[in-house]
């Protein structure tokens, strides 16, 4: 939910198509306002604070950190106590730059670990008890619509349907952009899976003693992950005249982007909005697939932090390259927190 000095404000549309900013010679803006977006995910947890800047916003501080919220989610059904006093942690620092940057208006989201834990609520209650931070559970389909709002700016020129992509911790969204070179696009169908880095590693481990098993372990991964997809996939054969375009935002792909063009560490600038040949990422994927986690924590852009979690994605997004067989593919450092800036400077846009 939306807040603006610690009442509620008016939410804005999750649903329907998505919508850019509108032009400021038509609306004013408060020009002195400071909005953030705030997206706890199943893995991270992501904040930014912008201010309005002509026909888009400025960020004026960011905040993320990996805090694994559902780790052990599969096995138990719940958020662990250990991941969410990690948690927790983080949210009590983005509370902390929220009063310090003056926040007029803030929308906090929470996503797949929490609509899932039987103790999701419970943990809201902590959050909210513990750091003022109030979290909305959204629905899969708010946070794929959200995702859209706040990336398609990147989808390449043309008037060919369109497959945007999230892969997230607990979850994979799909969105088909119908065909049009209309600015902003209509969304005409839209999938999630329940499988993202997080659980899909956990349900199906990359591991073996060789090469060759631990390849034998990812193509196991990426069939669970076709599998998911199988009904979506089913719905894009008879609603489409084939791939098109294809846009993705998520860790994966921007990790995969910066071993692509082997940068000595991860460069935004380098990477958001970059266009790639899919066949240039299947090649990284292969690559990794057949490396123990050990030889790929020393990799430049994996780490500790990802290196047991980046075979998951790129399993999830093979399979989401054979879904959809585009031959490039847009890569976004933006989605979900962009979308959340432009619906709340949106709402509370004066006339001018």
């Amino acid at each position: 939910m939306a807040e603006r000095s610690q009442k509620a404000a008016p939410r804005p549309a999750a649903g329907g198509r998505a919508s850019a900013l509108p032009s400021r010679r038509n609306r004013g803006w408060h020009q002195r306002h400071t909005y953030a977006a705030l997206d706890l995910g199943t893995n991270n947890c992501r904040l930014l604070i912008a201010r309005p800047e002509g026909d888009g916003f400025v960020v004026v501080d960011a905040f993320s950190r990996i805090v694994r919220l559902g780790e052990g989610l599969a096995a138990t059904g719940r958020l662990s106590d250990a991941a969410m006093d990690r948690a927790v942690a983080a949210l009590a620092i983005c509370a902390e730059k929220l009063k310090r940057r003056h926040v007029t208006l803030v929308r906090s989201v929470a996503t797949e670990a929490c609509r899932r834990a039987t103790n999701g609520a419970e943990f809201i209650a902590r959050v909210a008890k513990e750091t003022g931070i109030r979290l909305e559970i959204i629905s899969a389909e708010q946070e794929a619509r959200l995702a859209v709002v706040g990336c398609h700016a990147l989808l390449e020129p043309g008037d060919e349907p369109a497959l945007v992509f999230d892969i997230g911790g607990g979850s994979t969204e799909l969105v088909l952009l119908a065909e049009g070179d209309d600015p902003v696009p209509q969304v005409e169908d839209w999938f999630s899976a329940p499988w993202g880095v997080v659980s899909l590693s956990e349900s199906e481990p990359h591991v073996g003693a060789d090469e060759a098993e631990l390849r034998a372990s990812y193509a196991r991964m990426k069939q669970r992950a076709a599998d998911a997809f199988a009904p979506f996939a089913a719905r894009l054969a008879t609603s489409t005249r084939g791939p098109g375009r294809l846009l993705g935002t998520s860790g994966t792909v921007t990790t995969l982007a910066s071993l692509h063009l082997d940068l000595p560490s991860y460069d935004r600038k380098k990477i958001d909005g970059l266009i790639l040949d899919s066949q240039d990422l299947r090649t990284v994927n292969r690559r990794l697939s057949g490396m123990s986690v050990e030889a790929r924590a020393a990799l430049r852009c994996i780490g500790n932090e990802r290196a047991d979690l980046v075979v998951a994605g790129c399993a999830i997004l093979e399979a989401i390259l054979d879904l959809w067989p585009a031959e490039r593919l847009s890569v976004a450092d933006r989605g979900i927190r962009e979308g959340i800036l432009r619906g709340l400077m949106a709402a509370d846009m004066v006339p001018a």
